[in-house]
């Protein structure tokens, strides 16, 4: 995690997400920094000491079951909050939040929020907007971990995980997440997700190579997922 000194950084994401037409940017203490891939900006169970926003990259958000792992929630974009939910019910971190790719973040003291901004109806506007959104997406993904076959959760999980950018390149995140690492995420074992890759892979759906996994049909793995997103 590293802070962002330069202002005119700050200003021009605030202008980019329009924080200027929700608060009073010149009394509200912002802060920015960038979080790497890999870093945990969220714990389940920590204190909530800031409300914070994605400005720019990509996190994951995931849940811990009783047997120590962790079940994939959702990945967030730019414009995300986090830590609203914590805010609104004043309950310790529900999730853990860490980055898929190296990230920018925005963040307000949860004390200035409360002491200042609760009445403010732009950024309740804002919160119930998220939440609701949030909502949507535990009920689409508590459906999917249980319900639905590890192919097509698995099909899910790529298509949520690549973006449409031109530069992006899944195989470099993939040298970050081994397949039990995504197998954990899926709610299943590392073998049984193996088969699904080596199926993927002589249907010629995706491509394997070393720690790369590369998508070769986009058209059938999106079939395959019936439109359902990790997102």
């Amino acid at each position: 995690m590293k802070i962002i000194d330069d202002p005119q950084i700050l200003q021009q994401y605030i202008h980019l997400h329009r924080f200027d037409k929700i608060f009073d940017i010149e009394k509200v203490p912002f802060k920015i920094f960038e979080l790497y891939e890999g870093e945990i900006l969220m714990n389940e169970g920590e204190k909530l000491k800031e409300l914070y926003y994605l400005v720019a990259g990509r996190v994951k958000v995931t849940s811990s079951v009783q047997t120590g792992k962790f079940l994939l929630l959702r990945f967030n974009h730019p414009l995300t909050t986090l830590g609203d939910l914590e805010l609104v019910r004043d309950v310790p971190v529900q999730s853990q939040v860490t980055a898929v790719i190296d990230s920018v973040i925005i963040s307000i003291p949860v004390d200035y929020i409360k002491q200042h901004e609760m009445m403010n109806p732009l950024f309740l506007q804002q919160i119930l907007k998220h939440l609701s959104y949030k909502l949507q997406t535990s009920t689409t993904a508590s459906r999917v971990n249980l319900l639905e076959s590890v192919e097509r959760r698995f099909a899910s999980f790529l298509l949520s995980t690549v973006s449409s950018e031109p530069d992006n390149n899944f195989g470099q995140e993939l040298q970050t997440m081994k397949i039990s690492e995504i197998a954990d995420l899926l709610g299943t074992s590392h073998r049984h997700l193996n088969r699904v890759v080596k199926k993927l892979t002589e249907e010629e759906i995706i491509k394997r190579e070393k720690n790369h996994l590369i998508i070769l049909d986009d058209e059938r793995l999106s079939e395959m997922s019936q439109g359902i997103r990790f997102e």
